[in-house]
C-alpha cells in the first residue's frame, strides 16, 4: 500500500480546497493516485474544482509575432520577474517570436538558428545572456499557426511593450473576407480566450475520456440525490452540456456579449461579410503555466547570509 505523505495531502488540499482529513481519506481510498483522489472528493461533493488548474509560477515573458497569414507565440522563462524588465532579455524574447515564424515554431530548430546580428546560434546567444545577466533562463516552448486564406490575429495581456507580456494568444480564422474586419474579430476572440481559458476548440475536439470522466462524476452526484434513473439521466445530460459551455471555446458565452456563444458571434460576422468564416485553431500561452516555482524562505536566506 502506498505511503500517504503530508506533502501529498497538502498538494491535494491546495488543488481541491477540501479539508485535510478528507484529503487524507481520499488518498488512502485511491492508493495515493492524485487524479483518482480528486474524483473521489468530487463524487462526495467535497471538492469544488472542475479541473486541476496549472500552477502559474515561473517568471519571464511571452511574445507573439504575426506575418500575414501566420503567427507565432513563444515563452521564455527566467528565475525572477526583474529579468522581464531587462532590455536585453526583452529583445531576446521578441527575436524568439520572429525566429519561431521562420522555423515553424519548432524549439529545437529555433535553438540552432544562426542569428545574423551576433553571428551565433540562438542557443549560444541565450548562453551568453545567462552569463551576462547572471540568472538561469530557458526557451521553453513555441507554437506556429497558419491559414491558407484569412488571418492569424493576436492579443497580449499584461503587456510590458507591444507583443510582449504575461499571456499571449493567437487565433487562426480561415476566410476570404475583409482582412481588417477578420483581424478585429480575431483579436476580440483572442481577448475572450485570455479571459475565459477554454480547453477545447469545439465539441468534436473534446477528449472522449474527459467527457466519460465528467459523466461518471455527475452520475455519482445525481444518484446521491435519490432521484429516479430517468431523471438522473436528464440531469447528467444537462451537466455535460454545462461542461461543454465551460470548457469549449465555440460553446462559451462570449465575454463581450454574454447572451451569445462564441460560435454565434463568428456566424454573425460571416453573415455581415457575406462569406464563410472558420475558426481553424487557437493557442494560448500563459506565463509559467504548469511550472512550479521554488518556495523560498527569505528570512532564512538573509539569516544565512548574515551568518557567513
Amino acid at each position: 500500500m502506498t505511503n500517504i505523505t503530508a506533502a501529498m495531502v497538502k498538494e491535494l488540499r491546495e488543488t481541491t480546497s477540501a479539508g485535510m482529513l478528507d484529503c487524507k481519506k481520499a488518498l488512502t481510498e485511491t492508493n495515493g493516485d492524485m487524479e483518482q483522489a480528486i474524483d473521489w472528493l468530487r463524487k462526495k461533493g467535497l471538492a469544488s474544482a472542475a479541473k486541476k488548474a496549472g500552477r502559474i509560477a515561473a517568471e519571464g515573458l511571452v511574445a507573439v509575432a504575426v506575418d500575414g497569414n501566420k503567427g507565432a507565440v513563444v515563452e521564455v522563462n527566467s528565475e525572477t520577474d526583474f529579468v522581464a524588465k531587462n532590455d536585453i532579455f526583452q529583445e531576446y524574447v521578441e527575436d524568439a517570436a520572429t525566429v519561431a515564424l521562420l522555423n515553424k515554431g519548432e524549439v529545437c530548430d529555433m535553438k540552432t538558428f544562426q542569428c545574423p546580428k551576433v553571428n551565433k546560434s540562438f542557443e549560444e546567444r541565450l548562453t551568453d545572456m545567462i552569463a551576462k545577466i547572471g540568472e538561469n533562463m530557458n526557451l521553453r516552448r513555441a507554437k506556429l499557426l497558419e491559414v491558407n486564406n484569412g488571418v492569424v490575429a493576436s492579443y497580449v495581456h499584461n503587456a510590458v511593450k507591444s507583443g510582449l507580456g504575461k499571456i499571449g494568444v493567437l487565433v487562426a480564422l480561415e476566410s476570404t473576407g475583409d482582412k481588417e474586419k477578420l483581424n478585429e474579430l480575431g483579436k476580440h476572440i483572442a481577448m475572450h480566450i485570455a479571459a475565459s481559458n477554454p480547453l477545447f476548440l469545439d465539441i468534436a475536439s473534446v477528449d472522449t475520456a474527459a467527457v466519460e470522466r465528467e459523466k461518471a462524476i455527475f452520475s455519482e452526484q445525481a444518484k446521491a440525490s435519490g432521484k429516479p434513473e430517468n431523471i438522473i439521466e436528464k440531469m447528467v445530460e444537462g451537466r455535460v452540456r454545462k461542461y461543454y459551455d465551460e470548457v469549449v471555446l465555440e460553446e462559451q458565452a462570449y465575454i463581450m456579449d454574454p447572451d451569445k456563444k462564441v460560435k454565434q458571434i463568428i456566424a454573425d460576422a460571416a453573415k455581415e461579410m457575406g462569406t464563410d468564416i472558420k475558426l481553424k485553431e487557437y493557442v494560448c500561452f500563459r506565463l509559467g503555466e504548469g511550472l512550479q516555482k521554488k518556495e523560498e524562505d527569505f528570512a532564512a536566506e538573509v539569516a544565512a547570509q548574515l551568518a557567513k
